[in-house]
């Protein structure tokens, strides 16, 4: 039961509990001033409209955390309003929304889409680089600083502030707080909110570069800047700042070059490789992506093309029947459809009706993913609904349905690349782009096993393989789709044994995955040993009882029993 000014209301919520504190000011923090007791019954007035209509509005708003977790939260700031300042008491909802809890990235309360809330930011963008938080770019007044690790936001380390900002911020998965963590962290009131920093108009952030430890003190440079409905920047500020990488786009890597386009495509001579940088799911007003997609492969069909890239780390999302034009040639193009040939780069921005597309990629193409794992998860709350506050104007977003595309039982934080390539702030600083380099010279993760494979010495090769998913650098890699193909090959050569025993090691690292032991079926069937085929087909099907074609093959052995 909650109580707000002496109403009460039962309700049905979701998420995890996290500890309500708006403010914790540190020592000799400057306290801002409380909303006025007029002020404070609006803003209880709005915090009872949310607890009213958050469960009302989710698809299942009690996947993360329990009702008692989210009353008790709402009763927490209720009682603190009178003594906190707007921007205060605006912190405390979103702690509130992101109770949701992963998987719910898309349950938010985000200034970037939100003018009513009037926070502000600090004139530097970071990023948080496989070698800590660096500060991207900034106004040409901190230009010196361009370049600058972040070592401390206040008084308070890096790492810390990073974790105690996560805590208000809506979310799927890791991957999503490494993308949008960041930029909370240039939010002034954000962090006087949370007790990392005391006077908003001054703050301190102690970064080092070359060596020598520095501090900047900064001032708020304006209005958060908004999104639209497609995402993206309607005025964005940070790019008359100093970049990083430089200030010429003809020296940027591909990924970087439009930022402005949603979608586009060049073709790489040398390389015979075309490269489609596919960054919203959601139609320029020059070009549908439907016609975008028809013009691409129309240039495919008409030229040399060794491979195919499909740039998706940029790709928020959008509406995913967008996608259906692109996803249909993609299947139907032989000349593409190869494994060595179509690569989708993936990443941490990688979210929503892109997370859709990528799973579906995954699950009908040929595809090798490159990058980072993706920011949303296989399986998702998503398509969100308005909640407008009546008194501040503030809106709440909360979504309204859940998103299976997948096995039921496929509980996977995200879509893992098959060749791992973290940004690093050199390669950033310097204009590399790990991912494409990679795509230019990739070899197969498992060549080294082919050796192995050729001289018959199994057991090395089991060795190789368990030494790879050991190491902390190779492990995040999904193997699964490469060791299932190496699989098929092998049985396709009549070397049943090292067929068997290569499906052996997939299920072994994917004991969930019910292709894994439909695969060891059928190598078990190839070799004639009808008992294990069928208890391995029985075995896919526990895990996804809609593997019909599965189904149909322990039928033909069993005679139907």
């Amino acid at each position: 039961m909650i109580r707000l000014d002496n109403i009460s209301l039962s309700i049905t919520v979701c998420g995890v509990l996290l500890l309500l504190v708006c403010c914790s000011p540190g020592v000799n923090a400057q306290t801002p001033a409380p909303v006025t007791d007029a002020e404070a019954a609006q803003w209880r007035e709005d915090l009872r409209y949310l607890a009213q209509e958050m469960p009302k509005t989710h698809k299942n708003l009690f996947h993360s955390m329990t009702r008692e977790q989210f009353e008790t939260a709402v009763n927490q700031l209720n009682e603190k309003i009178p003594s906190l300042a707007r921007h205060q008491i605006i912190v405390g909802l979103m702690r509130i929304v992101a109770m949701a809890g992963d998987g719910d990235g898309h349950t938010s309360l985000d200034p970037q889409f939100n003018p009513k809330v009037r926070f502000r930011i600090y004139p530097l963008t970071l990023c948080l680089f496989a070698d800590g938080l660096f500060i991207k770019a900034a106004d040409k007044k901190y230009a010196e600083f361009v370049g600058a690790r972040v070592l401390k936001i206040g008084n308070t380390p890096a790492e810390q502030a990073y974790k105690k900002v996560s805590e208000v911020v809506a979310h799927d998965n890791e991957m999503t707080f490494k993308q949008r963590v960041p930029f909370f962290l240039t939010i002034p009131e954000v962090l006087q909110s949370l007790g990392l920093i005391s006077d908003m108009e001054n703050a301190s952030f102690v970064v080092e570069k070359n060596g020598k430890e520095m501090t900047i003190l900064l001032t708020p440079s304006g209005p958060v800047p908004q999104r639209g409905h497609d995402g993206m920047v309607r005025e964005d500020p940070s790019r008359s700042w100093v970049q990083m990488n430089g200030e010429s786009t003809a020296t940027v890597p591909l990924w970087l070059k439009k930022p402005d386009k949603k979608y586009w495509f060049q073709y790489l001579e040398d390389s015979r490789t075309m490269y489609v940088q596919y960054s919203s799911v959601t139609n320029q007003p020059d070009e549908s992506i439907a016609a975008f997609t028809a013009r691409v492969f129309e240039f495919v069909n008409s030229h040399e093309i060794d491979r195919f890239i499909l740039d998706l780390r940029l790709n928020e999302g959008g509406n995913s029947a967008y996608n259906m034009p692109l996803l249909l040639e993609i299947i139907k193009s032989p000349k593409i459809n190869q494994r060595g040939r179509l690569f989708t780069v993936i990443g941490r921005g990688t979210f929503s009706a892109a997370q859709n597309l990528v799973t579906e990629l995954e699950r009908y193409t040929n595809t090798i993913f490159v990058g980072e794992p993706t920011g949303a998860r296989v399986h998702f709350y998503g398509d969100h609904e308005i909640i407008g506050l009546p008194n501040s104007g503030v809106f709440v977003a909360v979504a309204s349905r859940w998103w299976q595309t997948m096995n039921p039982t496929d509980n996977r934080p995200w879509i893992a690349p098959n060749v791992v390539t973290p940004l690093r702030s050199v390669d950033y600083l310097n204009n590399i782009d790990p991912a494409l380099n990679a795509i230019l010279n990739y070899r197969s993760n498992f060549a080294l096993l082919e050796p192995g494979l050729a001289a018959g010495d199994l057991p090395q090769v089991l060795k190789q393989y368990r030494d790879f998913k050991a190491s902390p650098k190779t492990s995040p890699i999904n193997t699964a789709n490469e060791i299932n193909t190496l699989g098929y090959r092998l049985i396709g050569a009549g070397k049943l044994d090292q067929a068997v025993e290569i499906f052996k090691l997939n299920v072994e690292s994917y004991p969930d995955s019910a292709n894994g032991y439909d695969s060891l079926g059928d190598a078990y069937l190839a070799m004639g040993n009808k008992e294990l085929a069928i208890k391995s087909f029985r075995r896919a099907l526990e895990l996804n009882p809609g593997f019909d074609f599965t189904a149909q093959k322990l039928r033909q052995l069993t005679g139907g029993k």
